[in-house]
């Protein structure tokens, strides 16, 4: 549980369209408390030391208590026919944001609940607010805000407004229910004002949107076999039982062990540095949440930048920073659109200027940054389905884990996998910790996770699979076994816990052996 929630009631007024407003307070014990205020303080110092002898001085107020959690914002019955789907107005906001929700649904009328996600007593998941019955409505078909970049849109009306202002930073699952029992989730991120001396925890949309599927189109799929989007929006809902893309087996995972280990944190998204840049500003720890495949290039400055403050880094995931994009606004708001030529890069207007905003890999023409500079490593391999195979078991990430050399990890790497590419733009010292050789496609190569320090001190650790997340809650593509879960939650709450003790390169640095291995600096697999 976290001390920062004991001076904190989480209360929400909601105003909703052409009804009263509704307030409700957070905490299973707090739902139907009248007031959304903090319990009283007692008497200012000043008057308390003239007005208030000993005999009537008065007791310590009582710490408000934490809130519980529980498992109801799970979704047991998925909509995935659009019986109800709805979708935010902002992916993310400081507290006090005012978040419009826009819902259709076939049924007779559905109900909003809101839950922040953290490590509580009783669940994963604290109420935070609900909205009361709401009648239904099925609001109009997906629209092409540009037919020419087969971008989809949801031209929906807004069903309600919510006030965050009392709702503390963090990750928090919106779930719908209609009536008859169908339900939905939109994720969405309370955005920390700050990152000074925390651990940041930062939610990758701009990838979950680039695999969103709604309205037929996404950057991978059109419908009925038409071009797929060549920029996708953040109007829409996230689609069907994947909502978005994997935040409920990648994202949720790490934000409650992260909770769970006591460690100041701060919550973003990564649109959030993109459109702020000084958001990781004085961070202790930077933490990307699984799948993190697409960045902007002010994204990557960023992280770089705070790499070289001194800011930790874990990226617990694969195929991390592989497309370089570019947000754009839409009629919602600023950077709704997430701009990616992935299919035909030459088609990027930008693409034949030279630019180094074109939108192609990130390794690739016509501005080449290939992403192992700032990662340790670069994407490989898909579909990968293997053990990680422990090469350095005495790591300091490994401390509680029992791991030996040569220990096999069941079924951790995958279903993509990062390699090291050691030519001269590989950061050094680095430490190859597991090594894992496969069959990818035919062609023989291997994965690794790897752990470098870098000149300002600062330590930085890659995944290299997409599994970490799903492993730590066992509900990936097939079950892991308890010893894997056990294994990925233990690194996950040492790193996290070490990088709030500041840049872990000086306390620990990295012991390079990558010429132990054999890598080759080619890539011999085909694309994917």
């Amino acid at each position: 549980m976290r001390a920062r929630w004991a001076a904190v009631v989480v209360a929400v007024l909601v105003t909703v369209t052409g009804c009263a407003s509704v307030e409700r307070t957070g905490g299973d014990a707090a739902r139907d408390a009248g007031s959304d205020q903090g319990a009283p303080v007692g008497l200012p110092r000043a008057q308390a030391d003239t007005e208030v002898t000993e005999a009537t001085e008065p007791a310590e107020p009582e710490p408000t208590p934490e809130p519980r959690g529980s498992e109801d914002w799970r979704v047991t019955r998925t909509s995935l026919h659009g019986e109800v789907a709805a979708y935010t107005t902002h992916a993310s906001g400081v507290p006090g944001t005012k978040v419009g929700l826009k819902v259709s649904t076939t049924e007779g009328g559905w109900e909003a609940s809101a839950f922040r996600i953290g490590a509580y007593e009783g669940g994963t998941g604290a109420f935070v607010w609900e909205s009361g019955f709401r009648r239904g409505r099925q609001q109009a078909a997906p629209q092409y805000s540009s037919y020419e970049r087969r971008t989809v849109v949801a031209p929906w009306d807004r069903d309600l407004t919510v006030d965050t202002s009392a709702w503390t930073p963090g990750f928090y699952v919106f779930r719908l229910r209609t009536d008859t029992g169908w339900e939905t989730q939109v994720p969405y991120v309370v955005t920390s004002e700050s990152a000074v001396g925390t651990v940041a925890l930062v939610a990758p949309v701009t990838t979950w949107q680039a695999y969103n599927a709604w309205g037929g189109y996404s950057l991978y799929s059109g419908a009925n076999g038409d071009t797929p989007s060549h920029a996708v929006s953040f109007d829409r809902p996230y689609n069907g039982a994947t909502g978005a893309n994997d935040y409920r087996t990648a994202a949720i995972p790490v934000v409650v062990r992260a909770e769970s280990t006591g460690v100041p944190l701060s919550y973003f998204t990564n649109v959030d540095l993109h459109t702020t840049p000084s958001a990781l500003t004085g961070a202790r720890g930077y933490v990307s949440m699984g799948h993190d495949e697409y960045w902007t290039n002010t994204m990557r400055d960023v992280v770089l930048g705070a790499r070289d403050a001194g800011t930790n880094l874990a990226f617990l995931g694969a195929n991390t920073m592989y497309w370089r994009v570019r947000l754009e606004p839409s009629a919602g708001g600023p950077a709704r659109v997430v701009v990616g030529y992935r299919h035909s890069a030459h088609l990027d207007p930008l693409y034949a200027q030279g630019s180094v905003d074109a939108t192609a890999m990130f390794r690739e023409a016509p501005v080449p940054r290939p992403e192992h500079d700032l990662l340790g490593m670069q994407y490989e391999c898909y579909p990968v389905d293997t053990d990680y195979v422990v090469a350095s078991p005495d790591w300091w990430g490994f401390r509680g884990t029992g791991v030996r050399r040569g220990d096999h990890v069941h079924g951790l790497v995958g279903p993509e996998a990062d390699r090291v590419y050691p030519d001269g733009r590989l950061p050094r010292p680095l430490q190859v910790l597991s090594h894992s050789p496969y069959s990818c496609r035919g062609v023989t190569t291997s994965s690794q996770s790897v752990y470098y320090t870098a000149a300002s001190g600062a330590g930085v650790f890659n995944a290299g699979t997409l599994r970490w997340g799903c492993a730590m809650v066992d509900r990936c593509e097939r079950p892991l076994g308890a010893a894997t879960r056990e294994f990925a939650r233990t690194v996950t709450g040492t790193l996290v816990t070490e990088f709030g003790r500041g840049p872990v390169g000086v306390r620990h640095p990295a012991r390079d052996n990558v010429d132990a291995f054999g890598l080759s600096t080619a890539n011999t697999v085909p694309a994917s």
